[in-house]
């Protein structure tokens, strides 16, 4: 019998083929993700991506991150029949010649394996390949460190909707040209709740020729574990439908089956110790070009607001009323980033041996900088999805962000802006830019202060009507520099593109329309981008 890779999970076997055994593993879960185990190949064909490939195709794409000289690259396959093998070997390119360098075993829950090389040498492109079998093989390129490139610059995408299956071309044709040195995935990759492996990889077979050769950042969101919101408590079970009295709603081996195959090739976490229902972590730091990337999980320690705070509107995480105290629902003991967060944070922002610039990566910016959601008659004051709340963990991570000398990068809005933030005063806060979805259709947001009707500038030398100082709906300190509502082309559907200049300590960001092709004569961002700003040298 051949060695599965969960013995202590039931096994059935049995025959449903005359040419096949079938050695059953029964996944640890139960409704969830059809094809991440199981007998998937008795199943009709799944309606997110076709999983039935031919032998020669199983291995769909590889991520990759170099840190510490340590490669560490996943492999994520399609779907495996009971009698093939489940080893992974990758091979890199030496003197001309393919050399086998490691094997590793694929994990049958969910069908990734991680590779990790030691002394790796980045100083030199590196040709790789992942092989499977006889004929499945799959190439890349691990880059070396562009530690002597003046300008590194980071393309990230946030939030692909399953309201379109369509390919990503536009976006892969843009970032082939624009050549980034380091691809950044925001989160929500998958909105197929409870069948991540499927779409998965279909995210994969749309943009995964963007990160074949650079390396990639990919960090999951609510919407990847199956919740529409997750404030996750520390891995608490949340027991409520919208998720709001933290925790997570689905079997924590499901939860890590996601995080595996998103994560798994991150530098080492700057603390391995799991959560709650042994959930692992991945806040950690990637160097690339001398910037200094750390990478944090907004939503992990956070506390739900069920139960926790007076309720202020229908949902426990919805602010209706503009005359509620804010104060109110900043209590002591509310958690945003967590103290193993804030530590790393805190000793991050000290580690500045080889380093030139800094940013921070999360899931979603620090402030509600959006007040129409869903619809443009659907206005909240509040919403405490986002890091804005709690507000005093908030300024913690802001002040923490701020230290490092830092901007801040995150997604999950819908809505591109530029905001600086402000803590005890406005803008002496750090810069941050929360980039579009990449497919702007599911559910949309506005910034439009109430009010205000267009034209009211605030910055003159905006084009934009509605930028400068305000408070957002926790009262929080923000300074708007640019926006993008969904009347804006391609539906403020885009990706963002962040350059670092070394020698000047500036960044710019840039924001490019889904439907704008980048090397065409005359193309343009949205309104209002770019946007270079100063950082201290």
């Amino acid at each position: 019998m051949k060695k599965l890779l969960f013995p202590a999970l039931l096994i059935a076997l049995f025959s449903c083929q005359p040419k096949v055994m079938e050695q059953q593993v029964i996944a640890p879960f139960t409704g969830l993700d059809t094809i991440c185990t199981n007998d998937w190949w008795n199943r009709a064909p799944n309606p997110i991506h076709n999983v039935k490939v031919e032998r020669d195709q199983v291995v769909a794409f590889g991520l990759y991150t170099v840190m510490n000289h340590t490669l560490k690259l996943s492999a994520q396959l399609y779907p495996l029949y009971p009698e093939e093998t489940r080893e992974v070997r990758l091979e890199v390119q030496r003197d001309g010649q393919w050399q086998e360098i490691a094997k590793e075993e694929v994990n049958d829950l969910g069908w990734s394996a991680l590779f990790r090389i030691e002394d790796w040498d980045a100083s030199k492109d590196v040709a790789y390949r992942l092989r499977h079998g006889k004929e499945a093989m799959y190439e890349g390129l691990i880059r070396k460190d562009p530690a002597d490139k003046v300008e590194i610059v980071l393309a990230a995408f946030s939030c692909s909707s399953n309201r379109d299956r369509g390919d990503r071309d536009s976006y892969v044709q843009n970032i082939e040209y624009l050549d980034p040195d380091l691809i950044f995935l925001a989160g929500d990759q998958s909105y197929d709740h409870t069948e991540h492996t499927a779409s998965w990889l279909l995210f994969g077979s749309q943009f995964g020729e963007i990160w074949r050769t650079r390396p990639c950042i990919s960090i999951p969101d609510d919407h990847d574990i199956g919740q529409p919101n997750l404030w996750g408590e520390s891995g608490k079970i949340s027991y409520t439908s919208g998720c709001d009295d933290g925790g997570y709603k689905y079997h924590h081996e499901y939860v890590k089956m996601v995080e595996r195959c998103q994560t798994a090739n991150l530098p080492d976490p700057f603390d391995p110790t799991p959560i709650g229902q042994g959930i692992g972590v991945y806040y950690t730091r990637l160097v690339v070009g001398e910037v200094d990337f750390a990478i944090l999980e907004d939503r992990k320690f956070k506390s739900g607001p069920n139960g926790k705070i007076p309720r202020q509107g229908p949902r426990p995480d919805h602010i209706l009323d503009p005359n509620y105290d804010p104060k109110s629902i900043d209590k002591p003991g509310l958690v945003l980033l967590g103290d193993r967060q804030l530590e790393f944070l805190d000793q991050w922002a000290g580690w500045n041996k080889g380093v030139k610039m800094k940013a921070v990566l999360s899931q979603t910016g620090f402030c509600g900088a959006a007040h129409l959601h869903g619809t443009i008659d659907n206005r909240l004051h509040a919403d405490l999805d986002s890091n804005g709340w709690p507000q005093s963990g908030r300024n913690k991570a802001l002040r923490a962000i701020r230290k490092a000398n830092a901007v801040h990068i995150g997604g999950d809005q819908h809505l591109p802006t530029i905001v600086r933030h402000g803590i005890d005063e406005f803008r002496d806060g750090p810069w941050a830019f929360i980039v579009p979805a990449s497919v702007n259709t599911i559910y949309k947001r506005w910034w439009w202060p109430e009010d205000e009707q267009p034209g009211g500038m605030h910055d003159l030398e905006n084009p934009l009507p509605w930028t400068g100082d305000y408070l957002d709906g926790m009262n929080n300190k923000i300074t708007m520099y640019a926006y993008a509502n969904p009347e804006n082309i391609s539906e403020a559907a885009g990706f963002g593109l962040i350059r670092f200049h070394k020698s000047t300590h500036e960044v710019t960001f840039e924001c490019w329309p889904r439907d704008v092709f980048v090397l065409e004569k005359g193309a343009t961002q949205f309104p209002g981008w770019p946007l270079t700003v100063q950082l201290q040298p």
